[in-house]
């Protein structure tokens, strides 16, 4: 090789080596194109989560002004969290198919054991309705003039 061209290839080296630590900086560092796509995916995941809070965050804000405005909501959390009736109503409760088909197919022993267990529900519910305060009527109490 001529003297001459000596410098221009080590430039060219030079060059090109200082080309090849940009692009790993780029595409491998700390700082490249894989944490900036992890930073989007921690993104979008947490742009996933705000939502489904800012929907829950929405139903239960509707919910606190149902029962702020009526007592409608009232009675319906009282009759299905706590199991209360009105004076004179009667309970009915639901079996679907797919349990009586259950119930069907159940060993002796399991219906014993489920029998059992349903006495000591029907015990604790009768023990724990004893006390019970009957839910308001819908109409307001007779005013005294």
């Amino acid at each position: 090789m001529p003297a001459r061209l000596r410098p221009a290839w080590i430039l060219i080296g030079i060059l090109a080596l200082i080309l090849l630590l940009m692009n790993y900086s780029l595409w491998i560092g700390d700082h490249g194109e894989t944490a900036v796509i992890k930073m989007r995916d921690k993104v979008a995941e947490q742009t996933r989560e705000n939502d489904g809070l800012r929907q829950r965050n929405a139903s239960l804000a509707a919910e606190v002004e149902d029962l702020k405005s009526g007592e409608a909501a009232v009675e319906e959390r009282a009759r299905n969290e706590l199991g209360m009736i009105k004076p004179g109503e009667t309970f009915y409760r639901v079996v679907p198919p797919a349990a009586m088909k259950q119930v069907r197919e159940q060993t002796p022993e399991q219906t014993k054991a489920a029998e059992a267990a349903a006495a000591q529900i029907a015990a604790d519910e009768k023990e724990a309705s004893a006390p019970r305060a009957p839910l308001p009527s819908s109409t307001p109490p007779p005013s005294d003039q």
